[in-house]
């Protein structure tokens, strides 16, 4: 077992950024509606500095898998998407990466899923803070709103938790805040997000967690129900809340 995970290991450090722009065929699915709310996150086309250490999620989230995940994999999908944007001819000064999300259709493989990568990543990063002894939860309207649409917190983490450990293959699971002002959890595939035309889940993402194996193999080997029941204890929930304060606007 020693030198399986030393071999899985040695493979992730070797393999880094090998493999995570690699494009798929996917069937166009259904429009994607106008008049979502802007993100507070303020997301860009280029990766933006890790706020905080590699070591800080611990022990939830080891330091090599954070770095690997961050200067590697993350790096990838940044610099991948920018060489997208460049042969596609996007001006990334008038285009909103969300706008182009919403539209991403009309694009390259490459650009859905470099494009996809960046911002699930960069919310991703976001999303997460160094756990503490009293845990994370959420409060005011955000908890309000969990209620009224989950019944209960436990209804609503339960029920995320399952679209995390569910999702085959590789993929995302999302709070979405939708149209209508409604909490809705679901999950997409690879780097796939609620903003896209091309989802099913559609909605302006409140919080996003990675299910791809390598946000969790190092520590977690194949258990990614254990990954997920931890990473509970390192969610932001200031920023979320923060998020669904503004889409609310």
């Amino acid at each position: 077992m020693e030198r399986n995970t030393t071999n899985r290991r040695e493979f992730l450090k070797q393999a880094g950024m090998a493999g995570v722009a690699t494009g798929l065929s996917f069937t166009v699915l259904s429009s994607f509606g106008k008049g979502y709310a802007p993100l507070a996150d303020n997301i860009t086309y280029k990766q933006q500095p890790l706020p905080y250490d590699y070591k800080a999620l611990e022990p939830i989230i080891d330091a090599t898998t954070m770095e690997l995940h961050y200067s590697k994999h993350g790096a990838a999908y940044a610099k991948a998407l920018g060489e997208a944007v460049q042969a596609e001819g996007v001006n990334t000064a008038s285009t909103s990466l969300e706008s182009l999300l919403g539209n991403i259709s009309k694009y390259s493989t490459k650009m859905r899923n470099n494009a996809g990568g960046q911002f699930n990543h960069e919310m991703f990063w976001k999303s997460m803070v160094a756990p503490t002894s009293a845990g994370t939860k959420p409060s005011g309207k955000l908890l309000a709103a969990i209620q009224k649409d989950f019944n209960s917190l436990e209804a609503f983490t339960a029920q995320f938790t399952d679209a995390g450990k569910n999702r085959f293959g590789s993929g995302w699971a999302w709070l979405v805040v939708t149209k209508d002002h409604k909490l809705v959890v679901g999950s997409t595939p690879n780097q796939d997000n609620p903003l896209m035309d091309v989802s099913d889940l559609k909605g302006t993402p409140l919080l996003g967690l990675d299910v791809w194996e390598h946000a969790y193999y190092l520590k977690y080997q194949n258990r990614r129900p254990d990954y997920i029941n931890a990473w509970w204890n390192v969610v932001n929930w200031s920023v979320v809340e923060e998020r669904f304060k503004a889409a609310h606007k």
